[in-house]
């Protein structure tokens, strides 16, 4: 505590000075200095002033003079256009570390046990270098409407979509780690305007996407206490504020977890969730994994499962515990791209097999620039340590049931973690819409294969509208 009162003595008296006269206005971040706000036709951008409290203050150092003034630090429920653009430099720095790259040897094995291999690492390397252009997957992200709002004194950013369809249904979906926004762009369409994406127009959505605290353009906290009940009681707050008074809910991954937790809260106006990771491992499984015995009696869905599980739990957590147990300790990867992309890929071994055989010159749901936009996003956000600060603060259990009570949708992919065999799933989601499982998808399930995305939300909401 002792080493804050030189800043509050320094800083204080702007507190008695600028709040007494013009009141509070959270700063711009150093995550968002590059991006520029998009006013609305007809309308000129705010000045710096309204944005920026003190010119070169963070938002931790005005919180702590708020604090220090004993005033209340709120929120301004104002909802503010957006639009991001990296300067050149950035992205010349971008590549020059690209081209600097030190490489590692070569993993002593044939296979991908030891990891992300040298040839594919090379492989995405290069074409980013010489041939990603950030600017398309730019221009691609500044065509849908993007908005900030402060929650709880954090910039929240979100797309936000409408259909030309009166009767749309509201749906705010969650992005994972390590996703993004991109994940979700190929469904914006087929959501909002389902007639020319083979749907009726029943089956219409608003769209809500949120980029997750710490995550792309919302800003990053800098207090604890962002775990994932947090995040779901901040999304009620978001369309609440959006003026929706009967909505849906839809996450995978991380998004699994913030949609769990709405629905536990059942802010006003929830009325339903789908899930694509849903969270449905009985107690009696999980305390057998992974060493096992494995439990008697599986059906072939259950086995499947179980199978994915052991190898999982053996060899596929390492990411998770690391940011879970020391996210701090995670410099490099804010310092190389090569690094960064990599830790990336390696998040679960089916997703990476496709990712890998992309670079290989396959088709696959995903492209090259696909998979490069995403990982180029959390290099310019500078968000490798923030994002992986949620494994820290959660402390819920990803795959046991949580006791939603709420209309549940779940969509299982063969090429998830896990597959949700129908068993687990109805124990675990007592007031159940809908099961479907798919013949193909890994855990980027909207980014991957968006059609069969599209039409599992649709039949999982479609009572609900």
């Amino acid at each position: 505590m002792s080493r804050l009162r030189p800043l509050v003595g320094r800083r204080c008296f702007l507190a008695s000075t600028f709040l007494g006269s013009i009141g509070l206005a959270l700063p711009v971040t150093a995550a968002h200095a590059a991006m520029v706000p998009s006013p609305p036709a007809g309308t000129t951008a705010p000045s710096p002033a309204v944005t920026t409290a003190v010119p070169g203050m963070t938002v931790s150092e005005t919180s702590l003079i708020v604090a220090a003034a004993g005033l209340p630090l709120t929120d301004d429920p104002s909802i503010r256009p957006f639009q991001f653009r990296a300067s050149d430099d950035e992205l010349t720095d971008l590549k020059r570390r690209i081209a600097t790259t030190r490489w590692p040897d070569r993993e002593t094995v044939q296979d991908d046990s030891q990891g992300v291999k040298l040839a594919t690492t090379r492989k995405l390397a290069d074409y980013w270098l010489n041939h990603h252009d950030w600017r398309k997957a730019e221009a691609n992200l500044n065509q849908y409407p993007q908005f900030l709002t402060s929650i709880d004194g954090v910039d929240i950013h979100f797309i936000h979509v409408k259909s030309k369809h009166a009767k749309a249904l509201p749906v705010i979906i969650t992005h994972g780690w390590p996703g993004s926004i991109i994940e979700q762009l190929k469904i914006i369409d087929p959501l909002t305007n389902p007639t020319a994406h083979g749907g009726t127009v029943a089956d219409a959505f608003d769209v809500v996407i949120p980029s997750l605290p710490g995550h792309g353009f919302s800003g990053k906290p800098t207090a604890i206490g962002w775990d994932p009940q947090h995040i779901a009681r901040a999304w009620g707050v978001l369309m609440t504020r959006l003026g929706y008074k009967h909505y849906v809910a839809q996450g995978g991954d991380w998004g699994n977890a913030v949609t769990e937790q709405m629905a536990l809260q059942q802010p006003p106006g929830l009325v339903g969730i789908h899930t694509n990771m849903p969270a449905t491992v009985p107690d009696e499984i999980a305390k057998l994994l992974p060493g096992g015995p494995e439990p008697a009696g599986l059906s072939a869905d259950e086995k499947y499962a179980w199978d994915q599980l052991v190898d999982f739990y053996s060899h596929g957590l390492g990411y998770a515990q690391e940011m879970a147990g020391r996210p701090q300790t995670l410099y490099a990867l804010a310092d190389s791209p090569v690094g960064l992309a990599a830790w990336m890929l390696d998040h679960d071994i089916r997703s990476y097999r496709l990712i890998s055989r992309v670079f290989d010159g396959a088709s696959e749901g995903l492209t090259r620039d696909d998979i490069l936009d995403n990982v180029t996003l959390y290099w310019l956000t500078n968000t490798a340590v923030s994002s992986a600060r949620l494994y820290w603060e959660s402390k819920l259990p990803f795959f046991a049931p949580k006791g939603v009570a709420l209309p549940t949708g779940v969509s299982a992919f063969p090429d998830e973690i896990y597959t949700a065999p129908e068993s687990w799933t109805r124990k675990a989601y007592p007031n159940l819409t809908h099961y479907g499982r798919m013949s193909k998808g890994t855990h980027f399930a909207a980014w991957e294969q968006s059609d069969l995305f599209t039409q599992e939300l649709r039949a999982s909401f479609r009572q609900l509208h």
